[in-house]
């Protein structure tokens, strides 16, 4: 996935820095529907699932659950320029989004649900939803947690599969082969990680050879995670606390 590089200009709108989900909320209030349309997709791309099942954890059925992320993004993010309330130099956007996101439930539940109607607007759309299934780790979380996992679990997806396609691109097949055997199955599935030498047999392949191409697949996991979580964040610093929260709230629910 790859996020737009270009920057705001002078002329009393947003330095020149290194853009952020700020720029891109921005984005989605623009007039230029091409520019709004992208904008919102990359939201949406990684923060319809956490939006969703916080809503679902929430007690709403799937159905209501659907209306209201749909909702959440068109009335909040758009109807309310969720850009022009937000503060960089107060933290990162999860954070910003998902306090956004409790007030708006919060005035759902005290609004009478027969006067609830869908957005009018298809700017966005939730056609993966019917084929999402809330991983069972999220089912029994409280819905601020479930949002931060799904926000975690969504990332983490959205980096392995970049990096698994440059690996594949670059003539690389088998250092991700042995990268995800060794280092990404064990993470996800919580299970002891295989013995090195043991892997390599079947693939013709040294120890000391696969351990350098582990080495080489997980610099580019390291620099495509930051690359990723830099736009979510209002300063450099907060990348490495980002990274430290992604990696608390995957290990804390795979020790459950």
């Amino acid at each position: 996935m790859a996020y737009g590089s270009e920057h705001v200009g002078a002329q009393g709108q947003l330095p020149s820095f290194q853009p952020t989900r700020w720029t891109i909320i921005h984005d989605a209030q623009t007039e230029n529907t091409s520019r709004r349309k992208a904008a919102l997709g990359q939201i949406f791309e990684l923060y319809w699932k956490p939006v969703y099942c916080y809503i679902c954890r929430k007690g709403y059925s799937h159905e209501e659950a659907e209306d209201l992320t749909q909702g959440f993004f068109v009335d909040v993010a758009l109807g309310k320029a969720l850009v022009q309330q937000a503060d960089r130099n107060k933290g990162r956007f999860r954070s910003f989004l998902l306090t956004a996101l409790t007030h708006y439930t919060a005035s759902i539940h005290r609004r009478d649900r027969t006067q609830r109607r869908s957005p009018g607007t298809q700017i966005v759309s939730l056609d993966g939803v019917g084929s999402f299934t809330i991983p069972e780790p999220a089912t029994s979380l409280t819905p601020e947690d479930a949002f931060h996992y799904m926000w975690a679990a969504t990332l983490l997806d959205q980096v392995l599969a970049e990096v698994q396609e440059e690996c594949v691109r670059d003539g690389k097949p088998l250092h991700w082969q042995i990268f995800d055997a060794k280092v990404v199955e064990p993470i996800l599935s919580g299970s002891p990680a295989p013995d090195l030498a043991s892997l390599c047999a079947p693939l013709g392949v040294e120890p000391q050879k696969a351990s350098n191409m582990i080495a080489t697949v997980k610099r580019r996991f390291e620099a495509t995670l930051k690359r990723h979580i830099s736009p979510l964040v209002s300063e450099d610093a907060e990348i490495a606390d980002e990274i430290a929260d992604l990696h608390k709230i995957l290990s804390s629910r795979r020790a459950r």
